[in-house]
């Protein structure tokens, strides 16, 4: 599949997904939901997820210089 065929599936993916009523509803409701515990524990995801692909990334470079 070339990568202008799946960007535009993409794209039409989003679109279908961003008009289903449960998702428009999730993202009005959202500011209420955001306390500052959620807000912490975003980040904290967050960084841990950034902090291991960092990881698995050295290890993959590391083991292609070899």
């Amino acid at each position: 599949m070339s990568i202008i065929r799946g960007a535009i599936t993409a794209a039409a993916l989003a679109r279908t997904v961003i008009a289903h009523p449960m998702v428009r509803a999730g993202i009005a409701a959202a500011p209420l939901l955001l306390t500052p515990k959620v807000k912490a524990a975003a980040k904290d995801a967050t960084l841990n997820t950034a902090y291991k692909a960092g990881q698995l990334a050295r290890k993959i470079v590391d083991s292609t210089k070899r």
